[in-house]
Parts: C-alpha cells; sequence; structure tokens
C-alpha cells in the first residue's frame, strides 16, 4: 500500500495526514501522539475514527499540524484521519458519517468591529 494522504481544517487548525501501513504509531510534528496531547481526552478525539473501524493497529499516521489551539488542532486532525481512511476503503465512508467524522465544522471566531470591544459586545451606553 502507498501513502495516502488527506487534509482537515477546524477553526485556525490545520493538519496534513499520511497515512501508511504500519502498527498504529501516531507522529505529529516528529512527536509522538502521548508527547504533543498530554490530555487523554484530546487523544481519544484524535483515535476516534480509527477505533470505529477497529483498525488503530494496522496504520502509521505522520502529521503536519499548524495553527489553531490544541481542540481545535485535535478536531482538524480527526477530520483528515476520517478522510484517509475513507480514500483507503470507500465503504467505510458511512460509518464514519454516521458518527460525524466526515463533517468539516465551518464554524469560524467573528471579527472585531471598530468602536466595539469585542465582535458583538458593544461599550456601555451612558445617557449623561
Amino acid at each position: 500500500m502507498e501513502v495516502v494522504n488527506a487534509l482537515g481544517r477546524r477553526k485556525a487548525a490545520v493538519a496534513r495526514v499520511f497515512v501508511s501501513e504500519g502498527n498504529g504509531t501516531i507522529t505529529i510534528n516528529k512527536r509522538d501522539i502521548a508527547q504533543y496531547f498530554p490530555s487523554s481526552i484530546l487523544q481519544f478525539i484524535v483515535k476516534q475514527p480509527l477505533n470505529k473501524l477497529g483498525v488503530a493497529e494496522k496504520y502509521d499516521i505522520k502529521v503536519n499540524l499548524d495553527g489553531g489551539g490544541f481542540k481545535g488542532q485535535a478536531e482538524a486532525l480527526r477530520l483528515a484521519i476520517a478522510r484517509a481512511l475513507v480514500k483507503i476503503n470507500p465503504e467505510d465512508k458511512a460509518a464514519l458519517k454516521a458518527e460525524g467524522f466526515m463533517t468539516r465544522d465551518a464554524r469560524e471566531v467573528e471579527r472585531k468591529k471598530p468602536g466595539q470591544p469585542k465582535a458583538r459586545k458593544h461599550f456601555q451606553f451612558s445617557k449623561r
């Protein structure tokens, strides 16, 4: 099997994934997943598509992660892994889509407007 690549995005995070046959190691920016994501919850989010299909020990995954915070990065990586698994085996798409792993979460931060402290918040109005 050749290397399969895919892209995942979430908020400001971009994950580029390279999946090849192996024994289940996940390397993120040349570091192990446990070192990059110390939180077990974030590790769980990343491995969800692999665990759903039961192929966690079948593929080696190399990742380039860039931008955003750790939560956005984990969810971008989840999407990229799901897309790569569908490239490998298109029959898996229905199972991953049912869990919501194939959906790009398009919510982005709204920009700050001039004359306001935040995007929607206004300065306190003073009549006098």
